[in-house]
């Protein structure tokens, strides 16, 4: 019988064996280390994605004597926690949303196509005559900061500080994260949040045609979004839509690797490529755990949860639930019936959705088109020391050299 530690370098290279076993002999279990109890079917968390029983924080229901006061060595990262519309829950969540949605429109998001192809071209140019490429550093991270960077409106010169000052913030969203890491996440979020409030400060003062611009002035029903909850949103728009990208990049590729026939397929055809992109995330989900807090004593599957319960949602162990999906550890980049979770579900449904499905349509468009016959180079890739993000280290790949 296996072993259910995601803290182990072996479950973390390959945690589908362990799902397969959980979901079979102990669908919904309670782990001690984390005090978290777990879900791995399909059915279930996607039911409960949806169940308004269940919140992304407790601090609207609790009386303000027993609400969590922000530690204050944390405080600036918590503080872009506290004014997310990721961590909020209607009402305040369907004011934010709203408020977003009305500047982060899909004609908005279309208009990145033009920035997003020009992007990954150059990224591509850089790397052409070469040979080869380390998919991550040379394409798959510098995407999606620089397409949050248009969209936005930060400066070309500025963006370089953009990719360390998000994982160092992401890495918080480990369950098992350190004091130095804390420490990085900190002086990052900080650091951060007064570059943002500057920027919105001159956006404010001299508007442009960006996203920062718009939500400095965005207003409906008298509502306005407040400093906090502007950089907040910048926040997360940066560091949900890149890390999602960077790694379906990357794991997908490597997938394809493994599958070659499905590889030369999508080659050949690259019409299935919106298709293929549904598949690979489905396949190797870059958001392995998605978690939920009890908001009131509840009954599901046989089992009592209480007010102040903690529930993990496996978002990689449904999207590859037989009861679901046909042949769910197979690769088919063809496959129709394919509504993988991997961007949540119900009122926390991912924000960025539309703009990650666009980023990753032209990438792979743009590296299967211009890359001939890319091939594994050196060593085999290894997944970062780490669970609820999954990604590799690096990802060296060589291919045919084209004269640019």
């Amino acid at each position: 019988m296996m072993t259910f530690n995601p803290s182990d370098p072996e479950f973390q290279h390959n945690p589908y064996p362990v799902y397969d076993e959980l979901r079979a002999t102990t669908p919904i279990f309670y782990w001690e280390p984390w005090k978290i109890w777990f879900f791995t079917r399909y059915e279930d968390i996607n039911t409960l994605l949806r169940d308004r029983r269940l919140g992304r924080t407790m601090q609207h229901i609790l009386p303000p004597e027993q609400r969590y006061v922000p530690s204050p060595t944390l405080e600036p990262f918590e503080r872009l926690g506290q004014y997310s519309l990721f961590d909020k829950e209607p009402p305040e969540h369907t004011r934010l949303r709203g408020l977003v949605h009305k500047v982060f429109t899909p004609r908005r998001v279309e208009g990145l196509r033009l920035q997003i192809g020009n992007i990954c071209n150059d990224l591509v140019d850089a790397v052409v005559e070469t040979g080869q490429i380390e998919v991550l550093s040379d394409f798959a991270v510098p995407l999606p900061v620089n397409v949050i960077s248009e969209l936005l409106g930060v400066p070309e010169a500025d963006r370089p500080l953009l990719r360390p000052w998000s994982n160092n913030i992401v890495a918080m969203y480990e369950l098992d994260h350190t004091p130095e890491q804390e420490r990085l996440a900190v002086q990052s979020s900080t650091e951060f949040t007064a570059y943002l409030g500057n920027l919105a400060a001159k956006r404010r003062a001299h508007p442009q045609g960006d996203l920062i611009s718009a939500l400095v002035q965005v207003e409906e029903a008298g509502e306005r979004l407040t400093m906090d909850e502007l950089i907040a949103t910048c926040v997360l728009l940066l560091n949900a839509g890149h890390e999602a990208t960077v790694n379906v990049i990357g794991n997908g590729l490597w997938a394809l690797l493994h599958n070659p026939i499905q590889f030369q397929k999508l080659i050949r055809q690259p019409k299935l490529i919106p298709s293929a992109v549904e598949e690979l995330m489905r396949y190797d989900t870059p958001l392995q755990l998605f978690r939920r807090w009890v908001l009131e004593d509840m009954e599901y599957g046989g089992y009592h949860f209480k007010q102040g319960d903690e529930l993990g949602f496996m978002f990689g162990a449904a999207n590859r639930d037989p009861a679901r999906f046909n042949n769910p550890n197979g690769l088919d980049i063809t496959r129709e019936d394919n509504a993988h979770i991997t961007f949540g579900g119900g009122v926390h449904y991912c924000l960025g959705a539309p703009l990650a499905r666009l980023e990753l349509q032209i990438a792979f468009e743009t590296l299967l088109s211009r890359l001939p016959k890319l091939r594994l180079a050196g060593a085999i890739p290894t997944f970062k020391d780490a669970y609820v993000i999954r990604g590799l280290h690096d990802l060296r790949l060589r291919f045919d050299p084209v004269k640019a």
